[in-house]
């Protein structure tokens, strides 16, 4: 039996300071007190015949309460998290106000065999972090992606100078 798959999207723009990427911070009581490798791509869970990117669209608005972003769609590929689910991402370049989200919730007994539930934000903050902040924040299985935006970026930045130079 096939592995649980995801798909998300990897915002990203250009500042004067160097390339941006938004990430989010995961929800619920497990990563309230962690930090560095506790934010993600903006990402959820998709089953067939779902395509992954349709899949990657709707979580990011199912994620923020904010539409997919528009623009030019660029595949990173898939990794396999340590957990056995296959990640797939799209870096797409845009803006997003952090403090514009509505987050998604999901519910789940807390504390646990308490037999209570309680409902809690799937991502509790979002915020944008320069690529060597990013790759201390996220999660050590989707570090990947990072790279190779930034690969794709200069293999973007090597084009747009024509041959010969650089």
């Amino acid at each position: 039996m096939p592995g649980k798959r995801s798909a998300g999207i990897l915002l990203f723009r250009q500042t004067s300071a160097g390339v941006e990427v938004l990430l989010g911070h995961m929800g619920g009581p497990f990563w309230a007190k962690k930090d560095d490798k506790a934010w993600t791509v903006v990402k959820g869970e998709y089953e067939p015949p779902e395509e992954p990117e349709a899949a990657a669209r709707r979580e990011f608005t199912e994620e923020l309460g904010l539409p997919a972003p528009q623009g030019e769609y660029t595949g990173l590929g898939e990794v396999r998290q340590s957990g056995g689910k296959t990640v797939t991402v799209w870096a797409v370049a845009g803006e997003l106000d952090p403090a514009a989200i509505v987050p998604g919730t999901f519910e789940m007994e807390w504390p646990p065999r308490s037999g209570k539930r309680q409902t809690f934000p799937e991502l509790d903050r979002v915020a944008w972090f320069g690529l060597h902040q990013a790759a201390e924040k996220i999660v050590g299985g989707q570090r990947a992606f990072l790279e190779r935006l930034a690969e794709h970026l200069a293999d973007l930045d090597h084009a747009d100078r024509g041959p010969g130079v650089g």
